[in-house]
Protein backbone atom coordinates (compact mmCIF):
# COMPACT_ATOMS: atom_id res chain seq x y z
CA UNK A 1 0.00 0.00 0.00
CA UNK A 2 0.96 3.65 -0.45
CA UNK A 3 0.42 5.54 2.80
CA UNK A 4 0.63 9.27 3.42
CA UNK A 5 2.07 10.24 6.80
CA UNK A 6 0.60 13.13 8.77
CA UNK A 7 2.83 13.09 11.89
CA UNK A 8 1.00 15.99 13.64
CA UNK A 9 2.47 19.30 14.79
CA UNK A 10 3.47 18.11 18.23
CA UNK A 11 5.23 15.00 16.98
CA UNK A 12 7.03 16.99 14.30
CA UNK A 13 8.34 19.57 16.77
CA UNK A 14 8.63 17.72 20.08
CA UNK A 15 8.81 13.96 19.47
CA UNK A 16 10.09 13.32 15.93
CA UNK A 17 11.16 9.77 16.82
CA UNK A 18 7.45 8.85 16.87
CA UNK A 19 7.22 9.84 13.20
CA UNK A 20 10.45 8.01 12.35
CA UNK A 21 9.18 4.92 14.15
CA UNK A 22 5.90 5.03 12.24
CA UNK A 23 7.75 5.15 8.92
CA UNK A 24 10.20 2.43 9.98
CA UNK A 25 7.34 0.16 11.03
CA UNK A 26 5.24 0.62 7.90
CA UNK A 27 8.21 0.21 5.57
CA UNK A 28 9.26 -2.95 7.42
CA UNK A 29 5.79 -4.30 6.71
CA UNK A 30 6.34 -3.68 3.01
CA UNK A 31 4.46 -0.44 2.46
CA UNK A 32 5.50 2.82 0.82
CA UNK A 33 5.26 5.92 3.02
CA UNK A 34 5.03 9.39 1.47
CA UNK A 35 5.17 12.78 3.15
CA UNK A 36 3.77 16.05 1.81
CA UNK A 37 5.88 18.93 3.11
CA UNK A 38 3.01 21.40 2.63
CA UNK A 39 1.09 19.97 5.57
CA UNK A 40 0.71 21.99 8.73
CA UNK A 41 -1.84 21.71 11.58
CA UNK A 42 -5.08 19.73 11.59
CA UNK A 43 -6.74 22.42 13.73
CA UNK A 44 -7.39 20.27 16.76
CA UNK A 45 -6.33 22.95 19.25
CA UNK A 46 -8.83 25.39 17.77
CA UNK A 47 -11.73 22.96 17.44
CA UNK A 48 -11.29 21.46 20.92
CA UNK A 49 -11.44 24.96 22.39
CA UNK A 50 -14.56 25.85 20.42
CA UNK A 51 -12.99 28.31 17.98
CA UNK A 52 -14.67 26.90 14.89
CA UNK A 53 -14.48 30.12 12.86
CA UNK A 54 -10.76 30.42 13.52
CA UNK A 55 -10.33 26.71 12.75
CA UNK A 56 -11.97 26.98 9.32
CA UNK A 57 -8.91 28.21 7.38
CA UNK A 58 -6.73 25.61 9.13
CA UNK A 59 -9.16 22.86 8.15
CA UNK A 60 -9.28 24.26 4.62
CA UNK A 61 -5.49 24.15 4.40
CA UNK A 62 -5.47 20.56 5.64
CA UNK A 63 -7.99 19.53 2.99
CA UNK A 64 -6.09 21.43 0.29
CA UNK A 65 -3.02 19.37 1.17
CA UNK A 66 -4.52 15.91 1.48
CA UNK A 67 -7.49 15.90 -0.92
CA UNK A 68 -5.24 15.88 -4.03
CA UNK A 69 -3.54 12.77 -2.65
CA UNK A 70 -6.71 10.71 -2.34
CA UNK A 71 -6.38 9.11 -5.78
CA UNK A 72 -2.65 8.45 -5.26
CA UNK A 73 -2.57 6.94 -1.77
CA UNK A 74 -4.46 4.13 -0.10
CA UNK A 75 -4.57 5.71 3.34
CA UNK A 76 -3.49 8.65 5.48
CA UNK A 77 -1.99 7.68 8.84
CA UNK A 78 -1.72 9.82 11.97
CA UNK A 79 0.14 8.43 15.04
CA UNK A 80 -2.31 10.32 17.25
CA UNK A 81 -5.79 9.42 18.38
CA UNK A 82 -6.65 13.04 19.14
CA UNK A 83 -5.58 14.47 15.79
CA UNK A 84 -7.12 11.58 13.84
CA UNK A 85 -10.29 12.15 15.85
CA UNK A 86 -10.24 15.82 14.88
CA UNK A 87 -9.99 14.98 11.18
CA UNK A 88 -12.63 12.28 11.32
CA UNK A 89 -15.17 13.93 13.62
CA UNK A 90 -14.53 17.66 13.92
CA UNK A 91 -13.56 18.88 10.47
CA UNK A 92 -17.05 18.37 9.15
CA UNK A 93 -18.47 20.16 12.20
CA UNK A 94 -16.26 23.15 11.43
CA UNK A 95 -17.41 23.23 7.81
CA UNK A 96 -21.04 22.89 8.87
CA UNK A 97 -20.63 25.69 11.41
CA UNK A 98 -19.36 27.91 8.59
CA UNK A 99 -22.24 26.90 6.33
CA UNK A 100 -19.73 25.65 3.77
CA UNK A 101 -21.31 22.60 2.13
CA UNK A 102 -18.44 22.18 -0.33
CA UNK A 103 -15.83 22.13 2.44
CA UNK A 104 -17.98 19.69 4.41
CA UNK A 105 -18.07 17.30 1.45
CA UNK A 106 -14.31 17.62 0.95
CA UNK A 107 -13.53 17.02 4.63
CA UNK A 108 -15.68 13.88 4.56
CA UNK A 109 -13.69 12.51 1.62
CA UNK A 110 -10.36 13.10 3.39
CA UNK A 111 -11.69 11.73 6.68
CA UNK A 112 -12.75 8.49 4.99
CA UNK A 113 -9.10 7.66 4.23
CA UNK A 114 -7.62 8.89 7.52
CA UNK A 115 -6.65 6.43 10.25
CA UNK A 116 -4.97 6.42 13.62
CA UNK A 117 -1.98 4.04 13.61
CA UNK A 118 -3.56 1.09 15.41
CA UNK A 119 -6.67 1.36 13.21
CA UNK A 120 -4.54 1.31 10.09
CA UNK A 121 -2.60 -1.74 11.22
CA UNK A 122 -5.52 -3.83 12.50
CA UNK A 123 -8.41 -2.76 10.26
CA UNK A 124 -6.73 -1.85 6.97
CA UNK A 125 -3.47 -3.80 6.86
CA UNK A 126 -5.04 -6.72 8.77
CA UNK A 127 -2.04 -7.33 11.02
CA UNK A 128 -1.54 -7.57 14.77
CA UNK A 129 1.86 -9.26 14.95
CA UNK A 130 4.19 -6.73 13.32
CA UNK A 131 7.39 -8.59 14.20
CA UNK A 132 8.30 -6.31 17.08
CA UNK A 133 10.53 -7.12 20.05
CA UNK A 134 10.34 -5.22 23.34
CA UNK A 135 11.43 -7.22 26.43
CA UNK A 136 9.89 -4.96 29.06
CA UNK A 137 6.87 -4.66 31.33
CA UNK A 138 4.42 -2.06 30.01
CA UNK A 139 1.01 -0.67 30.89
CA UNK A 140 -1.38 0.94 28.41
CA UNK A 141 -3.13 4.30 28.82
CA UNK A 142 -6.13 4.67 26.46
CA UNK A 143 -6.17 8.37 25.64
CA UNK A 144 -9.53 10.14 25.75
CA UNK A 145 -9.96 10.89 22.05
CA UNK A 146 -8.80 7.46 20.93
CA UNK A 147 -11.17 5.83 23.40
CA UNK A 148 -14.21 8.11 23.23
CA UNK A 149 -14.07 9.70 19.78
CA UNK A 150 -12.36 7.14 17.54
CA UNK A 151 -13.34 4.18 19.70
CA UNK A 152 -10.14 2.27 18.88
CA UNK A 153 -11.01 -0.12 21.68
CA UNK A 154 -8.63 -3.07 22.16
CA UNK A 155 -6.67 -2.56 18.92
CA UNK A 156 -3.55 -1.11 20.61
CA UNK A 157 -3.60 -3.86 23.24
CA UNK A 158 -3.91 -6.54 20.56
CA UNK A 159 -0.82 -5.10 18.88
CA UNK A 160 1.08 -4.85 22.15
CA UNK A 161 0.27 -8.39 23.27
CA UNK A 162 1.65 -9.75 20.01
CA UNK A 163 5.06 -8.14 20.63
CA UNK A 164 7.78 -10.67 21.45
CA UNK A 165 9.22 -10.45 24.96
CA UNK A 166 6.70 -7.92 26.27
CA UNK A 167 4.66 -8.15 29.46
CA UNK A 168 1.47 -6.08 29.45
CA UNK A 169 0.03 -5.28 32.89
CA UNK A 170 -3.20 -3.59 33.89
CA UNK A 171 -3.25 0.16 34.53
CA UNK A 172 -5.48 1.00 37.53
CA UNK A 173 -8.30 3.40 36.56
CA UNK A 174 -7.03 3.26 32.99
CA UNK A 175 -10.08 5.02 31.50
CA UNK A 176 -9.59 8.25 33.44
CA UNK A 177 -8.11 11.30 31.71
CA UNK A 178 -4.46 12.23 32.26
CA UNK A 179 -5.41 15.90 32.48
CA UNK A 180 -3.69 17.18 29.36
CA UNK A 181 -6.57 18.06 27.05
CA UNK A 182 -4.56 20.56 25.04
CA UNK A 183 -5.52 24.06 26.17
CA UNK A 184 -7.29 22.55 29.19
CA UNK A 185 -3.90 22.02 30.83
CA UNK A 186 -3.17 25.72 30.38
CA UNK A 187 -6.56 27.16 31.29
CA UNK A 188 -7.16 24.78 34.21
CA UNK A 189 -3.62 24.07 35.32
CA UNK A 190 -4.38 23.15 38.94
CA UNK A 191 -7.09 20.67 37.94
CA UNK A 192 -4.89 19.29 35.19
CA UNK A 193 -2.01 18.78 37.60
CA UNK A 194 -4.24 16.95 40.07
CA UNK A 195 -5.43 14.64 37.29
CA UNK A 196 -1.95 13.81 36.00
CA UNK A 197 -0.77 13.29 39.58
CA UNK A 198 -3.38 10.55 39.96
CA UNK A 199 -2.52 9.09 36.56
CA UNK A 200 1.21 8.97 37.34
CA UNK A 201 0.51 7.31 40.69
CA UNK A 202 -1.52 4.62 38.95
CA UNK A 203 1.29 4.03 36.46
CA UNK A 204 3.65 3.48 39.38
CA UNK A 205 1.10 1.18 41.05
CA UNK A 206 0.95 -0.96 37.92
CA UNK A 207 4.58 -1.96 38.40
CA UNK A 208 5.34 -1.27 34.73
CA UNK A 209 8.65 -0.04 33.39
CA UNK A 210 6.88 1.90 30.65
CA UNK A 211 3.51 3.55 30.10
CA UNK A 212 2.45 3.39 26.46
CA UNK A 213 -0.24 5.27 24.55
CA UNK A 214 -1.07 6.40 21.04
CA UNK A 215 -0.83 10.14 21.70
CA UNK A 216 2.51 11.88 22.23
CA UNK A 217 0.79 14.83 23.93
CA UNK A 218 -0.67 12.73 26.73
CA UNK A 219 2.57 10.80 27.07
CA UNK A 220 4.53 14.03 27.45
CA UNK A 221 2.14 15.07 30.20
CA UNK A 222 2.35 11.75 32.04
CA UNK A 223 6.05 11.29 31.38
CA UNK A 224 6.81 14.79 32.58
CA UNK A 225 4.99 14.22 35.86
CA UNK A 226 6.74 10.87 36.39
CA UNK A 227 10.10 12.50 35.72
CA UNK A 228 9.47 15.44 38.06
CA UNK A 229 8.37 13.02 40.77
CA UNK A 230 11.53 10.96 40.31
CA UNK A 231 9.44 7.87 39.50
CA UNK A 232 10.96 5.00 37.53
CA UNK A 233 8.36 4.35 34.78
CA UNK A 234 8.97 6.05 31.45
CA UNK A 235 6.59 7.07 28.68
CA UNK A 236 6.79 5.54 25.21
CA UNK A 237 4.59 5.81 22.12
CA UNK A 238 2.95 2.73 20.61
CA UNK A 239 4.80 3.35 17.34
CA UNK A 240 8.16 3.22 19.11
CA UNK A 241 7.42 -0.19 20.61
CA UNK A 242 6.05 -1.61 17.36
CA UNK A 243 9.08 -0.36 15.42
CA UNK A 244 11.49 -2.01 17.86
CA UNK A 245 13.11 -5.29 16.81
CA UNK A 246 15.97 -7.48 18.03
CA UNK A 247 18.12 -6.12 15.22
CA UNK A 248 17.09 -2.49 15.76
CA UNK A 249 15.90 -2.16 19.38
CA UNK A 250 14.29 0.93 20.83
CA UNK A 251 16.69 2.83 23.10
CA UNK A 252 14.63 4.57 25.81
CA UNK A 253 17.33 6.87 27.10
CA UNK A 254 17.71 8.51 23.69
CA UNK A 255 14.12 9.06 22.67
CA UNK A 256 12.00 8.98 25.81
CA UNK A 257 8.92 11.19 26.08
CA UNK A 258 8.34 13.70 28.84
CA UNK A 259 11.95 14.04 29.99
CA UNK A 260 12.17 17.72 29.11
CA UNK A 261 8.91 18.57 30.88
Amino acid sequence: MRISLMPTCLVDVMTPDVARSTVLLLERLGHEVVFDRRQTCCGQMHTNTGYYTEAAPVVGSFVDTFEPQLDRVDAIVMPSGSCAGCVREQHQLVARHQGDAELEERTAAVAAKTYELSELLVDVLKVTDVGAYFPHKVTYHPTCHSMRVLKVGPRPLRLLRAVEGIEVVNLPESDTCCGFGGTFAVKNDATSDAMVTDKAANVVRSGAEFVVAGDASCLMNIGGKLHRNGDAPQAVHLAQILASTKENPFVPSETILGRAS
